[in-house]
C-alpha cells in the first residue's frame, strides 16, 4: 500500500477500531497460543473486551514461526479491514544463540562485530515469527548499582552513539520489505533512564537540559540517524515529568527538533503509571497526557481503549492525534511487507536449520573473546601452561548460568560451561574440578573438596560471578561486591600460597575488594552468552589474545559512584603529589580515581608508544589536524591494541570534562612490528552545548591525549584558532 492507501485505510476504521490499534497485549489474551484458556482472566483483570483485543495492533513477548502463524492466521480471520498484528519481543543481545550481553559488546570496541551479531539475532527472530526488537538499549550510565548497565555499551557517548548506530544496521539492514529476515529496531529507553537516582531501577532522574543534550542524547539521536523505526519511552521523569506524558521529550524534541515519523511506545504499562508517579489523577489523564505527548501504542495496560473515544467527544483531545498515531503504526507495517503477507519470514522448516545454527554459534564465540578484559596479570601468569596440573574451582566453573539477564530464547543447558570447554583443550588430567561454594553459600565440605584439589595443582583457576538474577530489570544492588561465600573461598584458596588467576562472570562493574588484592591474575568474562566456555576457555589458555577494553570505570568501592573518566574539575582539584591536603576535592578513606579506568585492558604482549607527531599546532574550521603516534608490539605474541584519542577543552563557557573520547584506532601487530595510528581532529569534534544550548566550539588551548585508556597517555596541545 503506499500512504494515500494507508490514509484511506486509517478513514474507514472506526474511533474503537483505531484506539484498540494503540494497544499491545501479551500472547494470552489471543487465540491460536497454548495460553488460550487463560484469556477470559487476563481480560477481566485489565477491563477490556473481546472487541478491543480482536482489533488491538500488536503482542509482546510471543515467538515461535508456528505459534505466531497460527495467532495471525485466527485474528486476520476475525479482522473487518485485514489489518495484521505487529510481533514485537525483547531480542536484546540475541535469539536463540546468546552474545554476550550489551555491556560486555561494547567492550569489544568492535562495531562491525556488535553489528554482525544483531543481524544473526534478527534473522533467527524473523524466521521464528518476530517483526520488532525492543533493542538496542543506548543508555548512558555511570552508576553500576543500577542493575539494566547490563543492557548498554558504557559511559561514554561517543562510543554508546556509535554501537547505536551498529545495532540499528544491523538489526534493520537496508530495507524492511525487501529483507524479510531483519528486524524493526526499537532504540531505548527515551530518555536518559540510565541516570536514574541511587542507580535504581524506574528511579527519578533530574538533571539540566544542557547536561542531557551533551552526555544523555546522542546516542538515541544516533540511532535515528541510522533510521530506527521505533522510540520507547522510559519509565522515568525526566524534569519531573514522567517520559510516558512528557511532551518536551516527545514533541518538542523527539519529533519537531529531530524529525522522527516513527512509530513511539510506552514500556511496560508506563502509561498507567504516570498515576504513581503524582502525574496523573487517573487511567483517564493518563491517557490524555500520553497520547498529547505523542505516545503511539500503550503497552500492557487500557488507558487508551478505555478513555481516549470520550476524550475525543469531550473535545478535550483532537482525533487528529489518533489517526497520526494510527497512521503511523500502519506505515510500519506496510514497510515489513505485512499487509502482502502478514506471516513474513515465519517458517518452521527454516527456523529449525536456522536457529541456533554452528555459523551463528561462531560468531557468538568470536565475539566473547573479543569482550573478555583481562584486568591483571601479575607475573605472567596467564595464559596457562599446557603442561601444568590446573585446578579449576568455584560456583562457575560449570555453571550453565552464563546467558546473562534478557536472553530471551536462550537456553542454559545449551551453553558452553568453562569446565567442560578447558579439559577438552587441556585434558581432563590436567584441569580438575571442585565447585568450593555456591553464587550465596559455601559449606565445609566444599571447602575441603576445594583445598583437596587445589593441593594437586600448579595453579588454581577460580571461576566467580553474580547468578543472572543479580544484575538486569529489577536487579538493582546496593553492594557490588561478589557475594561473601565467594569472597570466603577466596581467602581460603589464597591460603594455599600457589598462583591464582580469578575469572568473573558478571553483568556489571563490581567492587573488587577481596578479588583484586588476593588474585595474581584477573579476567572479566561478563555474561559471555552461548559460546561462553569455549570462548573463555580459549582466551585462558592463550589461543585467544585478549583485547577488550572497558567501556566503563570500575570503582576503588562503591562510595565513590558515580566514578567516570569523563567529569569536571573543580575549584580545589586535588594535587595527586599533596594528598595530605584536607580542603580539596578528595575523600580521606580512598583515591578519587577508579580502580580501573576506562579503555583500560591489558594482553598477553606488550606495546610500545612512540612520540605524538601533530600535523600543527593551530587548528581552524578550514584545516584539521593530524595526529599520528607509533606503536610496536615488545612482546612474544601477536596482539591488538586500541589506542584512543582524548581532548580536553581548557577553558570553555561552560566548563569541559577532563577528557573526552573523540576517537580510537584498533592495531593488530605482529612481534616486533610498529605500526602508526593516524587521527584526524577537526573543528566539529570540538563543540558541545553551551549554557544558552548553542552547538558551537569555543577558540583557545587544547589538549590532546593519546594511549591505551583514559589515564595512561601522553600528551600534546594546540590552539583552535
Amino acid at each position: 500500500m503506499n500512504n494515500e492507501q494507508l490514509i484511506d485505510l486509517v478513514g474507514q476504521m472506526t474511533l474503537e477500531e483505531k484506539t484498540a490499534q494503540l494497544l499491545q497485549l501479551t500472547s494470552n489474551f489471543y487465540e491460536g497460543t497454548d495460553t488460550q484458556g487463560q484469556i477470559t482472566g487476563p481480560m477481566e483483570e485489565m477491563g477490556i473486551t473481546q472487541q478491543s483485543v480482536d482489533a488491538s495492533g500488536s503482542i509482546l513477548g510471543l515467538s515461535g514461526a508456528q505459534a505466531i502463524i497460527d495467532v495471525q492466521q485466527a485474528y486476520m480471520e476475525k479482522s473487518r479491514l485485514g489489518i495484521p498484528l505487529l510481533f514485537m519481543a525483547d531480542v536484546v543481545h540475541g535469539f536463540k544463540t546468546i552474545f554476550p550481553i550489551p555491556l560486555a559488546i561494547g567492550c569489544s570496541w568492535d562495531t562491525q562485530l556488535a553489528e554482525q551479531s544483531a543481524e544473526i539475532a534478527a534473522r533467527e527472530s524473523a524466521v521464528s515469527g518476530l517483526h520488532v526488537t525492543f533493542a538496542p538499549m543506548v543508555d548512558l550510565v555511570r552508576d553500576p548499582r543500577w542493575g539494566r548497565v547490563m543492557e548498554t555499551t558504557g559511559e561514554d557517548p561517543y562510543l554508546n552513539s556509535l554501537f547505536a548506530a551498529a545495532f540499528v544496521r544491523g538489526y534493520q539492514g537496508d530495507n524492511l520489505q525487501e529483507e524479510t529476515d531483519r528486524l524493526a529496531a526499537c532504540v531505548k529507553h527515551f530518555a536518559a533512564y540510565g541516570a536514574a537516582e541511587g542507580g535504581r531501577d524506574y528511579n527519578t532522574v533530574d538533571m539540566s537540559e544542557r547536561n542531557l543534550r551533551e552526555y544523555y542524547l546522542p546516542a538515541y539521536k544516533a540511532a535515528l540517524d541510522a533510521g530506527v523505526e521505533m522510540v520507547m519511552a522510559s519509565f522515568n521523569t525526566v524534569d519531573g515529568i514522567p517520559a510516558s506524558g512528557n511532551e518536551k521529550l516527545m514533541r518538542d524534541i523527539l519529533r519537531e527538533e529531530w524529525g522522527f515519523e516513527g512509530v513511539l511506545i510506552s514500556d511496560w504499562a508506563s502509561i498507567r503509571e504516570m498515576i504513581a508517579h503524582g502525574a496523573a489523577e487517573d487511567d483517564r489523564e493518563a491517557a490524555y497526557r500520553a497520547i498529547r505527548a505523542g505516545v503511539d501504542i500503550e503497552m500492557m495496560t487500557p488507558c487508551y481503549v478505555h478513555h481516549l473515544p470520550a476524550l475525543i467527544a469531550s473535545g478535550e483531545v483532537s482525533e487528529k492525534l489518533i489517526d497520526e498515531a494510527v497512521l503511523r503504526i500502519l506505515q510500519l507495517k506496510e514497510k515489513l511487507g505485512l499487509f502482502d503477507n502478514p506471516f513474513r519470514a515465519a517458517n518452521p522448516e527454516r527456523e529449525r536449520e536456522i536457529v541456533f545454527s554452528k555459523e551463528h554459534r561462531q560468531v557468538s564465540y568470536e565475539l566473547a573473546t573479543k569482550s573478555a578484559v583481562l584486568l591483571k596479570n601479575a607475573n605472567g601468569i596467564l595464559p596457562l601452561n599446557p603442561q601444568a596440573h590446573i585446578a579449576l574451582i568455584g560456583p562457575f566453573a560449570e555453571s550453565e548460568d552464563i546467558l546473562g539477564w534478557w536472553s530471551c530464547e536462550g537456553v542454559k543447558a545449551d551453553a558452553v560451561k568453562l569446565g567442560t570447554a578447558l579439559q577438552e583443550r587441556l585434558g581432563t588430567d590436567h584441569v580438575h574440578l571442585a565447585q568450593g561454594s555456591g553464587v550465596h553459600t559455601i559449606t565445609s565440605e566444599q571447602i575441603a573438596e576445594a583445598l583437596e584439589v587445589a593441593s594437586k595443582a600448579d595453579l588454581i583457576v577460580l571461576a566467580l560471578g553474580e547468578d543472572s538474577d543479580m544484575s538486569g530489570e529489577g536487579g538493582s544492588r546496593t553492594d557490588i561486591r561478589l557475594p561473601a561465600a565467594q569472597l570466603e573461598l577466596i581467602k581460603h584458596i589464597r591460603s594455599t600460597g600457589k598462583p591464582l588467576a580469578t575469572v568473573i562472570f558478571n553483568g556489571r562493574p563490581l567492587d573488587l575488594h577481596g578479588i583484586w588484592e588476593e588474585s595474581d591474575a584477573v579476567l572479566e568474562a561478563w555474561f559471555p552468552g552461548s559460546e561462553g566456555g569455549t570462548a573463555i576457555a580459549d582466551v585462558l589458555t592463550g589461543v585467544v589474545n585478549p583485547s577488550a577494553r572497558l567501556t566503563m570505570s570500575f570503582p576503588q568501592s562503591v562510595g565513590q559512584v558515580p566514578v567516570y573518566y569523563n567529569h569536571f574539575n573543580t575549584g580545589r582539584p586535588l594535587n595527586p603529589q599533596k594528598t595530605e591536603e584536607r580542603y580539596v576535592s578528595k575523600y580521606i578513606d580512598s583515591p578519587n580515581d577508579p580502580l580501573l579506568p576506562f579503555g583500560y585492558g591489558l594482553s598477553y604482549t606488550t606495546f610500545e608508544y612512540g612520540s605524538l607527531d601533530i600535523s600543527s599546532r593551530e587548528l581552524s574550521n578550514e584545516l584539521p589536524l593530524t595526529i599520528k603516534v607509533k606503536v610496536t608490539n615488545t612482546g612474544e605474541r601477536t596482539g591488538v591494541e586500541t589506542v584512543q584519542l582524548y581532548v580536553r577543552d581548557v577553558t570553555g563557557e561552560v566548563v569541559r570534562p577532563m577528557r573526552e573520547l573523540k576517537d580510537y584506532v584498533k592495531l593488530e601487530l605482529a612481534p616486533g612490528e610498529t605500526g602508526t595510528a593516524t587521527f584526524t581532529l577537526s573543528e566539529a569534534q570540538l563543540r558541545y552545548h553551551h549554557s544558552d544550548l548553542s552547538y558551537r566550539s569555543d577558540k583557545g588551548t587544547f589538549h590532546v591525549y593519546v594511549g591505551p585508556n583514559s589515564r595512561d597517555t601522553q600528551e600534546t596541545s594546540f590552539q583552535l584558532v
